[in-house]
């Protein structure tokens, strides 16, 4: 385990985890039995997903499309019936591994899903990873180690991604525009790095320079103090990377102050995601950003399941909402290839990582031998639908995207993880340290 994922699992969950592992000593994983699991009888699946708190909005985009995707199909696969048990970890680690003991050894859950917020998938993977009878689907929880140097057998990346991946496609695509010079504004925290971090590295193997790296605490109410010192002459384009209702006030700010009109923008994915589209007007109209999901794709696999969720919950999708509904449907593919058979967790496993989904509302997905997802990453720019809802429409399609882009993967993983300190820019140093297209200048 590397330095960054073990302090971040220290600093969130150290407490919690002596108190479970006393814990575990007095009863063991999953009750003891096969119940929730196994061959026959109902499959118990916990969902942990915070409906309460401050992500409380996308929380409940995921419940909603997990839910959508049984209502739809119905919650018999191969014989077995799935029950759905949800706990709400107010998207708090401590809270999480409470939560997660509570589903797996008084409830009898065999398969577990979620969570959302990067400290939260950290603490349930630290929970998830000594358990051999316990599956768990991670649609959202993006921290890249998850993927590469703190991989988890059993947690599974099942319509879920990486922070980077979008931003590694951003990065390139920005030089490609002829920008070479570029602010960076990211939130300060392990999802705000990682994003900046792919963005700064594929940018500046190119040879763009970052001429201004800014960093706003998650939560900021206010971003006048970083806009006012932003001066438009001296980039190209700025690229941004905020969460929550943080978007919200910095899309708004964005134009207020001016920049709108006067240095091209581009956004993470959840700078411009719809679940936070829904509260934002015409000041979005128009910006662009990179994400793996977009509700505006013309793919019948993306519009059947937009037009499902729009009927049933009257609101168009997020990417929270399709990550779930689409983990769904990893897992009951998958249990229809078993025979509904999950008596053998490793072989199941197995089975659930080298599956390859087509039909996907994200586009085809499957996993490379780390566990990291591959699959398309979308240029996107908002617009408005006939009814005044904004949406992201596809500009451009990046298929078939890594985890580790172009670079090789030993390379990369010898590497650390995307940090405030670590952000790519002096690497990779040679050609040698690429997979493919190596973009270096002068080599």
């Amino acid at each position: 385990m590397n330095a960054y994922t073990s302090r971040l699992r220290k600093a969130h969950i150290a407490a919690a985890l002596v108190l479970v592992l006393l814990l575990a000593a007095c009863s063991a994983p999953g009750g003891g039995d096969d119940e929730g699991g196994g061959e026959e009888g109902p499959i118990k699946v916990g969902v942990i997903v915070p409906t309460t708190g401050v992500v409380a909005a996308a929380g409940t985009d995921m419940l909603n499309g997990w839910n959508l995707y049984w209502e739809i199909n119905g919650n018999e696969v191969a014989g077995r019936t799935i029950e759905t048990i949800h706990e709400d970890n107010a998207g708090d680690p401590t809270t999480t591994l409470t939560k997660a003991r509570k589903l797996v050894e008084q409830d009898g859950a065999a398969v577990i899903v979620g969570t959302l917020l990067a400290n939260t998938a950290l603490a349930l993977a630290e929970y998830l990873d000594p358990l051999d009878d316990v599956i768990g689907l991670n649609p959202a929880g993006s921290a890249d180690d998850l993927s590469q140097r703190g991989v988890v057998d059993n947690y599974v990346r099942a319509g879920g991604w990486q922070s980077s991946s979008p931003t590694h496609v951003a990065g390139d695509w920005a030089y490609e525009q002829g920008y070479r010079k570029v602010i960076t504004l990211c939130q300060d925290y392990a999802f705000g790095h990682e994003n900046c971090g792919g963005f700064t590295n594929t940018f500046t193997d190119r040879g763009g320079e970052i001429v201004q790296q800014l960093w706003a605490p998650l939560g900021t109410p206010d971003y006048s103090s970083y806009l006012s010192d932003i001066d438009p002459a001296s980039a190209d384009a700025a690229f941004v990377l905020t969460v929550g209702a943080d978007s919200g006030r910095f899309v708004k700010q964005w134009e207020d102050f001016g920049l709108k009109d006067n240095l091209p923008l581009i956004g993470g994915e959840t700078t411009l995601e719809q679940s936070l589209l829904r509260a934002m007007g015409d000041e979005a109209v128009g910006l662009q950003s990179f994400g793996h999901y977009a509700e505006g794709r013309e793919d019948s696999a993306t519009q059947e399941f937009v037009d499902e969720y729009v009927d049933a919950y009257d609101q168009l999708p997020s990417y929270y909402s399709a990550s779930t509904y689409t983990a769904a449907q990893w897992f009951a593919e998958t249990l229809e290839a078993e025979d509904g058979d999950m008596s053998d967790v490793p072989a199941f496993l197995e089975t659930l990582k080298g599956y390859q989904l087509d039909n996907s509302p994200f586009g085809p997905m499957k996993l490379d031998e780390h566990g990291g997802t591959i699959a398309t990453m979308y240029l996107r720019e908002v617009a408005k639908d006939e009814e005044g809802r904004l949406y992201n429409q596809v500009v451009e399609e990046y298929p078939e995207v890594s985890q580790f882009w172009n670079y090789d993967p030993q390379a990369f993983l010898e590497q650390p993880v995307y940090t405030r300190e670590y952000l790519g820019e002096d690497w990779p140093e040679s050609c040698d340290q690429f997979a493919s297209d190596c973009p270096l200048e002068g080599e």
